[in-house]
Parts: structure tokens; C-alpha cells; sequence
């Protein structure tokens, strides 16, 4: 237990990480510099704070990398359950980190054009400025594409902490509930993007409430041991080879006809025909 006790709070570990990383790139970063729909004063904003905008970009780049460490962490811990769910959930937690990190790419490029001076000279301000709105545009939908994914991982996750009894069974529940909270709200966004904006924090609730408790169980609690069911100990038995010393010949004993039937030295029997061998011993003597 001590062993997974730890690998619970390696994860925990992680998984926070990735939980403030992710959401100071996203929350204080982005949302503060992005005006969506109005490129000039979204490269504006750019320029201005293009030490924050890189923070950003390199908070990403970890959080990232320790997503999928926290999957690794995860799949060790909880691989006894069933290796191909838990095998499925890194696979999940892999291409999105994969579709993350090749999407920062976006980002950058946005930043360089924003605070590029050659970029201006050739398109103008106007069209330097729309053009770093595109990458960052880009970059918005690319994160979108990648919550398939870190969607989906929650899924089996969900079930493995279920079946584990290493956590609240209703942790487990609530972590599936997000998985398909993150798929409505992608799809919502491409689909249906005027009403998107409105569904996304009811949604997304299940997931952030979900996660949230996890990281939080992994850290305080770690993990409980599993409730095991008692077992009663079989009756202990005797092999009539222990009893060589006490016998010149093999032991015998009566059937259920009555008549005598030799045991070899060395079966298994249990006391009661321990008993009745040994008084049959001492009558052929």
C-alpha cells in the first residue's frame, strides 16, 4: 500500500501542476491579452505584455508535459484494474498532449508577427495585425480539437476509479459525467457557436468539480485500501508421511464396505482419517 500511497501523490503532485499551469495560461493570459474579433487591439495587447504572452506560451509547453506524466503515474497506479482501459486512458492523455504542443506553435507564431517589425513592413499594420489574429484564432480552435481527446481520457479514468476502491465510487461517476461534458461543449463551439458561449460553464462543471476532487483525494488521502473479503482458513489436514516414524508399514484403514484399504505413505487425508488409521494401526499390531 505504500508503494501506491506514493504513486497517488505523484500524481496528485502532477496533476496540480497541470491544473495551475493550464489555467493561469488560459484564464490569466489568454483572456486577458485575446479581444476576440478585434485584431488590432488583440496585437496591441500582444506588444504590451509580450513577457506574459511568452509565460503563457511556456506554461502551456509544461503543463503539458506533465499531463502526460500524470497519465503515466495514473496507469501504474491503476493498471491492476484492467491494463486495456488503463492503457486506452494514456493513449487519450498522449494524442491530445501531442495535438497541445504542435498547436502552441500557433501561439508563437502570433507572437512573433505581433512584435515582428518586418511582418509590418511587408502586410502593414492592418494586415500584420489580422494575421497574428488568425494564428491566435488558430490557436484557440486547435485547443478545442485537443479536448477531444483530454475529453475523452476522463472516461476510462472515470471507470478505473471506480472499480479500483481506491476512491469515492461517485468520483468515478462524476468523472465520466465530464467526459462527455467536454465532447458537448467541442461540439457546440463548431456546431452551434452563438449558443456555445452560454453552455460552456454549465457543461463544463461536471469535469472541473470532477478533476478538482481528484487532485485533491490524491493529495490528502492518497489512496484507501480496498475493502477484502474474509476468507475462513480450510481445516488443517495431515499427510500420513509425517507419520513414518510411528508405522513399520503403510497405514490402512476400513471402508465404506468395511473392508480394509491400504493408504500410501504420503496422502493427503484429513484428522478423521487420521484417527481411523491410526486405531487400525494398532490393531494389526
Amino acid at each position: 500500500m505504500t508503494s501506491e500511497k506514493s504513486l497517488a501523490r505523484i500524481a496528485g503532485c502532477l496533476y496540480l501542476i497541470v491544473a495551475v499551469l493550464g489555467g493561469f495560461a488560459e484564464l490569466s493570459v489568454r483572456s486577458s491579452i485575446v479581444a476576440p474579433g478585434d485584431a488590432a487591439a488583440t496585437a496591441e495587447n500582444i506588444r504590451a505584455s509580450a513577457t506574459l504572452f511568452r509565460l503563457g506560451f511556456v506554461s502551456d509547453l509544461v503543463q503539458a508535459t506533465c499531463f502526460l506524466l500524470t497519465a503515466m503515474a495514473l496507469y501504474l497506479l491503476l493498471k491492476h484494474v484492467n491494463t486495456l482501459v488503463a492503457s486506452a486512458m494514456v493513449t487519450f492523455v498522449a494524442v491530445s498532449v501531442a495535438i497541445m504542443c504542435l498547436n502552441l506553435l500557433n501561439q508563437f507564431v502570433a507572437l512573433s508577427i505581433a512584435t515582428g517589425e518586418g511582418y509590418a513592413s511587408v502586410f502593414g499594420s492592418v494586415g500584420s495585425d489580422t494575421l497574428a489574429m488568425l494564428f491566435v484564432d488558430m490557436h484557440h480552435d486547435g485547443y478545442l480539437i485537443a479536448q477531444i481527446f483530454f475529453g475523452l481520457w476522463l472516461l476510462p479514468l472515470g471507470y478505473l476509479v471506480v472499480k479500483s476502491g481506491y476512491f469515492p465510487r461517485a468520483l468515478g461517476v462524476v468523472l465520466m459525467v465530464g467526459c462527455f461534458g467536454y465532447l458537448s461543449d467541442l461540439f457546440a463551439h463548431f456546431l452551434a457557436p452563438a449558443v456555445a458561449e452560454g453552455l460552456t460553464p454549465f457543461v463544463l462543471a461536471p469535469a472541473v468539480v470532477g478533476e478538482l476532487w481528484l487532485v485533491a483525494w490524491l493529495l490528502v488521502k492518497a489512496v484507501r485500501a480496498p475493502e477484502r473479503e474474509t476468507r475462513v482458513s480450510p481445516s488443517p489436514r495431515l499427510t500420513i508421511g509425517c507419520l513414518v516414524p510411528h508405522f513399520a508399514r503403510p497405514c490402512r484403514r476400513a471402508d465404506d464396505a468395511g473392508a480394509d484399504r491400504w493408504i500410501p505413505f504420503g496422502h493427503d487425508v484429513g484428522w478423521e482419517s487420521v484417527a481411523t488409521s491410526l486405531g487400525a494401526g494398532r490393531r494389526s499390531r
